[in-house]
């Protein structure tokens, strides 16, 4: 998420916004090539240490954390419930199984990573720890990370005025800025839940910060894969890619964004 998309309802509300967690599919190739990878510092972090490298994948969208855990020498499988990004994460040869975390059926199968890219706030907290728990083999890892997003003002800003114009009503609100505390509550909430099962040892914070230069096609075309747009209408949302990209234009054509990928992992107990 982007210090210029409004902050998101805190759980446990969101995984029950089911219209807008199986939204994402829309365009799933576009998707795939705007969203960003994550820093190979974490995926290192989330495999170091494994008793074997089988990982079960939640919510995988497209396969964007499951490609990189692949080429760091694991075999993942993907759980996710829009058959049109599963179908997108097959064809770039991650074998996905269509189904919500919740619904889903393990088989008496058991992994040694359970991770969740972006997509655990789409889990019912009451239920995902305690399921992880039970599909990890003991010194198995429970693994949440994402990103959190900073473009400069001149782009934050009337993106935000743009939205809260087109949107008024949205669930998703708040200013324009960086919103990596608010965020950091978010994984304080799953490690809480996380001891709760009391089948974990202590759950640790992961903070990695990064930069990535962004020109304005490739910011504009990242948007429209951002949980506040998937669903608006076409000329709403053009509305507010035409603010976002004059802005970039009056900042010559390009910007950096500072990233911040947040995270929290446990190790499951004997």
């Amino acid at each position: 998420m982007s210090a210029s998309s409004p902050e998101p309802p805190r759980p446990p509300e969101l995984h029950r916004a089911r219209a807008m967690a199986e939204s994402f599919g829309t365009d799933a190739a576009a998707y795939d090539t705007a969203r960003p990878g994550y820093p190979v510092a974490l995926i290192a972090r989330v495999v170091h240490g494994l008793p074997d490298r089988e990982v079960l994948d939640v919510g995988c969208g497209t396969g964007i954390a499951a490609r990189q855990l692949q080429a760091a020498g694991c075999a993942v499988l993907g759980v996710e419930p829009d058959p049109r990004m599963a179908a997108f994460a097959r064809s770039r040869g991650i074998p996905t199984e269509v189904a919500t975390f919740e619904e889903w059926e393990p088989a008496g199968r058991t992994f040694d990573a359970v991770t969740a890219a972006q997509s655990w706030h789409w889990v019912d907290p009451e239920i995902g720890a305690a399921k992880a728990a039970r599909v990890l083999r003991p010194g198995g890892r429970l693994a949440v990370f994402g990103h959190v997003f900073e473009p400069p003002a001149e782009v934050a800003e009337p993106f935000a005025v743009a939205y809260r114009t087109a949107v008024p009503d949205s669930p998703f609100r708040g200013p324009a800025r960086r919103p990596v505390e608010a965020y950091r509550r978010l994984y304080d909430d799953v490690a809480d839940r996380i001891r709760g099962t009391g089948a974990f040892d202590e759950p640790q914070s992961w903070r990695f910060d990064w930069e990535r230069r962004y020109t304005r096609d490739e910011w504009l075309a990242l948007l429209p894969t951002t949980g506040g747009l998937t669903r608006l209408a076409r000329g709403l949302l053009q509305g507010i890619l035409d603010a976002v990209g004059a802005a970039i234009d009056s900042l010559g054509g390009g910007f950096t964004m500072e990233y911040t990928t947040l995270g929290t992992a446990a190790v499951r107990v004997g």
